[in-house]
């Protein structure tokens, strides 16, 4: 037992992960407490601002999930160049997906234009509820371009493995974000009290200050004569083709899961307004203890293309389980901090409530929710870390089919069904989440067992190791 513990320490990566990973969780945690912080003084500011704020940010961030996400899978591109040394092909993907990032601003600004009325008279909440989800979604899609700008730039560093630039420019938009929510939700320090308006303009606010500094950071002298970031912009067919048939497939699945819990959110708000408000609480706290899987994945994705650039599959083996190990570490903590305080978790988006008894109602049914989220969290983080793999191989087709599939069988079928027709509660629409998410893992984890994504590559077979 003990050469072979003395082996696997030998073998394993956990240092590679953390340096990689950590600075992405704190990146992508940054990014969701941006978020978290409308919610929360959203929810003490009104009832229908916070049930409202849910519905229109998760359809609006279903749009930038796509468009982020093909922008962003130029960091598997540039991991996979990084590793086979073929440095001055990075800044040729990074302008490709800058170009990409250009036509979405495009696509985004149509959708404020002609798109919020229709989507939530769908949705069917009540008429308050809808005026302001229109107000929330259009802001976004107006700054949303921002965003993109962002998930694509970062690909420059984290495709390489330097993910500290891309936690400083999440910070650094964090740190803007959160007192202009505060000032301008509440109107304070000069500013008007604008509301659910306010929280959004806050958002797009904290995107132009991450954008702004990745820029300064990317394109300098240095990077120009090393990476070639500005000589090599001009526009290359065969790699932004290149990018969309891996790129778009990869983004889908992140889309599909955000369309899928968007459906979700407009089905429960058909249940009642209590459960509708519980289930965007739990929703929001979900996302900031589901950001470091999030970030770990991503790492994992650089880490894996990194190694099979390289060619050298056994080094991302190395890492994937080295990851899962201390992913499982974190998830082992929350898990029990929400199962056994689920309240005090609750109390920040209650402490405040205008309506005493609405919140009571509130709080007792977030509670349950909460602990089947804890369930959530384990297979969910598992699943995160084998589709990561998937993502950094190459193997993006594969991810989108087995999220749509699971996504229409295990959730949207049977939660719509089940409250049209047999008068499920949000319990139940829970449980549904919970079978959704283990056949994702389930999935994810036979593929990669079968070990085909050891063989795959994006970049061209070409692609040697050269000197930098």
């Amino acid at each position: 037992m003990f050469p072979m513990i003395s082996h696997w320490r030998r073998r394993s990566r956990y240092r590679d992960v953390v340096r990689v990973c950590l600075p992405l969780v704190a990146s992508m945690s940054a990014t969701t407490v941006m978020e978290f912080t409308d919610r929360a003084f959203l929810a003490n500011y009104s009832l229908e601002a916070i049930s409202a704020a849910a519905p229109a940010g998760i359809t609006a961030f279903l749009f930038m999930a796509f468009f982020g996400g093909v922008g962003g899978y130029a960091g598997v591109f540039i991991a996979q160049y990084s590793g086979s040394g073929a440095h001055r092909q990075i800044g040729r993907v990074l302008w490709q997906g800058i170009y990409f990032t250009l036509f979405s601003g495009l696509v985004f600004w149509l959708l404020s234009l002609v798109a919020s009325g229709p989507l939530f008279r769908l949705a069917g909440h009540s008429p308050a509820v809808q005026a302001l989800e229109r107000i929330y979604f259009d802001i976004l899609c107006r700054g949303a371009v921002l965003h993109v700008a962002v998930a694509t730039l970062s690909t420059f560093f984290a495709g390489r493995g330097l993910t500290r630039p891309v936690m400083l420019s999440a910070l650094a938009g964090m740190v803007v974000n959160i007192p202009l929510d505060y000032a301008l939700i509440f109107g304070r320090w000069g500013l008007p009290e604008m509301g659910i308006a306010g929280a959004a303009l806050a958002t797009v606010g904290g995107w132009a200050v991450s954008f702004l500094l990745l820029s300064l950071l990317i394109f300098t002298r240095d990077h120009d004569r090393r990476f070639a970031v500005l000589g090599n912009r001009a526009f290359d067919a065969g790699i932004f083709l290149r990018l969309m048939r891996y790129g778009i497939p990869g983004s889908l699945q992140f889309s599909i899961d955000i369309l899928a819990f968007t459906c979700f959110i407009l089905l429960v708000g058909r249940i009642g307004t209590i459960e509708l408000a519980a289930t965007n609480i739990v929703l929001s706290i979900n996302a900031v203890a589901f950001m470091p899987s999030m970030g770990v994945s991503q790492g994992i994705s650089v880490l894996v293309g990194q190694a099979l650039g390289a060619r050298q599959p056994p080094q991302a083996r190395a890492a994937v389980w080295s990851g899962i190990h201390l992913l499982l570490i974190y998830i082992a903590i929350v898990d029990l901090l929400f199962i056994l305080f689920p309240q005090a978790i609750l109390s920040p988006f209650l402490a405040a409530g205008r309506d005493p008894a609405a919140s009571h109602a509130v709080l007792a049914t977030a509670v349950p929710l909460l602990r089947i989220v804890s369930a959530y969290l384990f297979f969910d983080a598992l699943y995160m870390v084998f589709s990561g793999v998937l993502k950094g191989a190459g193997d993006t087709r594969f991810i989108m089919i087995s999220i749509g599939l699971a996504s229409v069988l295990c959730l949207i079928l049977p939660v719509s069904v089940g409250i049209a027709a047999f008068g499920m509660g949000v319990i139940g629409a829970w449980l549904c989440v919970l079978l959704f998410v283990l056949v994702l893992f389930l999935l994810a984890a036979g593929r990669y067992r079968h070990g085909r994504w050891q063989r795959m590559l994006v970049i061209e077979a070409s692609a040697r190791r050269q000197p930098s």
